[in-house]
């Protein structure tokens, strides 16, 4: 029983040891706990976040038009917008989003030019 208590003792002892106010220290410096790569924070820095209110959809359309028509910049500012699901039949395409499931690349571009030349000119605010 003594040795029951003597055990008992030593590890709630260790245990009110073990918890101080203070951080870690290595030596001088407190321990710093490393971040792995490729987080949050690298997301972040490669899509830059927009300034004011976000944009709609047909507003960053329409912003693909300002590139070279019949380019892969283009191709690309839409897919980014929308980005492509390719179907080895795809149905006719009834709105900007249906586009996404063409395969082949001029194809789609022609048909996201369509659409984002049909959009009426938004009044900018």
């Amino acid at each position: 029983m003594r040795m029951i208590l003597a055990v008992a003792a030593v590890l709630y002892s260790a245990s009110a040891f073990a918890q101080t106010d203070k951080p870690p220290m290595v030596g001088d410096a407190p321990l710093v706990q490393v971040k792995p790569k490729g987080t949050k924070a690298a997301a972040a820095a490669a899509t830059p976040a927009p300034k004011g209110k976000p944009q709609s959809i047909a507003a960053r359309l329409q912003a693909c038009l300002d590139l070279d028509d019949g380019t892969k910049d283009r191709l690309n500012c839409y897919d980014a917008i929308i980005p492509p699901a390719p179907k080895p039949k795809p149905a006719k395409a009834k709105g900007y989003a249906d586009c996404r499931f063409i395969k082949e690349e001029d194809e789609r571009l022609a048909c996201f030019n369509g659409f984002a030349e049909s959009i009426p000119k938004l009044p900018k605010t």
